[in-house]
């Protein structure tokens, strides 16, 4: 059996700043294959990854999907511990990746291992696990679910490991995520005097207002199941040093989180549309570059739903609420594969300084994994 606490502090203690491995996807490889796993390295571009499965190709199966990659720790010396060290204390374990998310990666190994060892299941067990989920994100659950394709391996459902609840363990599980996209826009005039603005075509006067229109009313009012799509502008920038002179160019980011109500492509011809009807009205040419890095998702309350949120409420007292909320994960890639749902610990110390999680929340998590396991091949 595996410890699954033991196991995060050893994950923890292997430096897997995104790209490098740091020796996370060689341990768990390791401790699956002596489980009776077959495991297989998905690796493409600098990017490491892991499948792993228990039982035969084809037969019905249950996946769960992590990451090993962590964000950097910053400067060590505002550490309580230093961030790879693992270190445990007054039950307690410390470090960059204790929460997001090392931990859900061990709980789900070790629910995975402790299940097939036990219970053989008249089934398939699936693992994926990637080195790229912190980073551009193109290279990792993408390259594993492209390989599982090319290799005829299916997950006929999956959880996501992410930490799922706000404060306490239990109270949320993610069914779904708005999609997200950030717009690049570059406004170019012409140039001249600040003294003499009719031989100049000002690109901040046209920007502005073109991002004063795009703010000016709420794509929408929300759905069911998500908060109303939100519009942020990010940056404005002309990197003009002299007050008296009108730039050439202006450029401004944009990001959308949007609800089901929208995609990206038809965000971007909005934004496109609006922009050339601003240049003819203003002789200033407006580009927008769009860059789509999710589209939004939703996994309708149902079998699976259910049976997630049925075995949480039995175990911690409370019946999660079903959420889109958050950014994205990689489970909007997972959605165009099978079903998938995040459940995970409590995310509150993630990316922070001292990162750190509770030894008996993960224990608590790995036993809940476990019984939805049994559920689920019962």
């Amino acid at each position: 059996m595996i410890d699954p606490a033991d196991l995060t502090a050893r994950l923890i203690r292997c430096p897997s700043v995104t790209p490098e491995e740091g020796g996370a996807l060689v341990l768990l490889a390791g401790l699956l294959r002596e489980a009776g796993f077959e495991v297989h390295r998905v690796d493409r571009g600098e990017t490491a990854n892991l499948f792993a499965r228990w039982g035969a190709k084809g037969a019905r199966s249950f996946g769960f999907n992590g990451h090993t990659d962590v964000v950097p720790p910053g400067d060590p010396a505002s550490w309580r511990h230093p961030p790879f060290s693992g270190h445990v204390a007054d039950g307690v374990i410390w470090g960059r990746g204790a929460t997001d998310m090392k931990s859900g990666v061990a709980a789900f190994v070790a629910a995975a291992i402790g299940f097939v060892t036990d219970t053989p299941p008249d089934g398939a067990v699936i693992l994926t696990i990637t080195g790229d989920e912190e980073g551009p994100s193109r290279d990792g659950t993408r390259a594993i679910l492209d390989w599982m394709a090319a290799e005829g391996e299916r997950m006929d459902v999956c959880i996501v490991g992410e930490p799922s609840n706000p404060e306490v363990m239990g109270e949320m599980m993610k069914i779904g995520r708005r999609g997200s996209a950030t717009f690049r826009i570059t406004a170019t005039g012409v140039q001249g005097h600040a003294a003499y603005p009719h031989r100049a075509r000002n690109p901040l006067h046209a920007l502005t207002r073109y991002l004063a229109g795009l703010i000016a009313a709420p794509l929408d009012e929300g759905t069911a199941h998500f908060d109303p799509s939100g519009v942020q502008i990010t940056s404005i920038d002309c990197g003009n040093p002299a007050s008296n002179v009108i730039p050439e160019r202006a450029t401004a980011v944009v990001n959308i989180r949007f609800n089901d109500l929208h995609d990206g492509a038809a965000l971007t011809r909005r934004l496109t549309a609006a922009a050339q009807d601003l240049a003819a009205q203003t002789g200033v040419t407006i580009e927008v570059q769009a860059d789509i890095s999710g589209e939004a998702f939703l996994t309708r309350p149902g079998p699976f739903v259910d049976l997630v949120r049925d075995v949480v409420a039995k175990a911690t007292g409370r019946v999660p609420v079903l959420s889109t909320s958050g950014g994205t994960s990689d489970a909007r890639f997972v959605k165009d594969h099978c079903p998938v749902v995040e459940f995970g610990l409590v995310g509150r110390f993630m990316h922070q300084v001292d990162e750190r999680v509770p030894v008996d929340e993960i224990h608590a998590l790995t036993g809940i994994y476990r019984s939805i396991l049994e559920e689920y091949f019962t």
